[in-house]
């Protein structure tokens, strides 16, 4: 049996950013194969009665936070550009991303998205960007926002979303394997993959 793991992001989350960067070098070095699943923190947040970020709520922590994300992408060899906004609204690049992840450039698209935003220091909700980032990929900008409004795309994210939830997801980056098992954070990369491989060799 083929090892499988899924990568549950939201383009708002930090740590998300070098977890996207590395997950596919990673994944094909242990023979694995991914399943992108991005979704939306917002609505998790908003059931523990958050407005924002933890990261923004709680101060030290978010201090903390910018540091180890500073430490952390200088030793991966990441650029690292601390946004000027935080959170920011990912809502069209899930929408988007769904779009690329169908027709097979999708994981191209979200680590270029990651790069904008943590790298960079853009917005990704100003359509502006994310059309540069499709042209950069040689895809139609008006093509592909056609099809990211529609309702199918819509209700996709949606119960993505909803799944997410039920599956106990309440931060991002996640990853989840075959058995059920939950592994939260870019620190547990590695431990995910060890266990995918593990279990799908039994």
């Amino acid at each position: 049996m083929s090892a499988r793991l899924t990568f549950w992001f939201e383009f708002a989350s930090t740590y998300s950013y070098p977890a996207a960067m590395r997950i596919r070098d990673l994944a094909a070095a242990a023979g694995v194969i991914l399943q992108y699943r991005p979704f939306l923190l917002g609505p998790i947040f908003s059931a523990q009665g958050w407005t924002t970020s933890p990261f923004n709520i709680y101060e030290s922590k978010g201090r903390y936070m910018w540091r180890d994300m500073a430490r952390l992408c200088e030793g991966y060899g990441l650029s690292f550009r601390k946004p000027e906004v935080f959170p920011q609204n990912g809502l069209l690049a899930a929408r988007v991303a769904l779009v690329g992840l169908a027709e097979g450039w999708g994981e191209d698209f979200v680590e270029a998205v990651y790069r904008a935003e943590f790298a960079e220091g853009r917005l990704i909700n100003d359509p502006a960007v994310i059309q540069s980032i499709l042209r950069s990929l040689q895809r139609d900008p008006k093509n592909v926002f056609d099809r990211a409004q529609s309702d199918a795309i819509k209700t996709q994210l949606r119960m993505q979303t909803e799944e997410a939830q039920k599956r106990g997801i309440f931060g991002a980056p996640s990853f989840t394997t075959q058995d059920g098992e939950l592994f939260w954070g870019n620190d547990r990369l590695d431990a995910a993959l060890a266990w995918a491989t593990t279990r799908a060799a039994l």
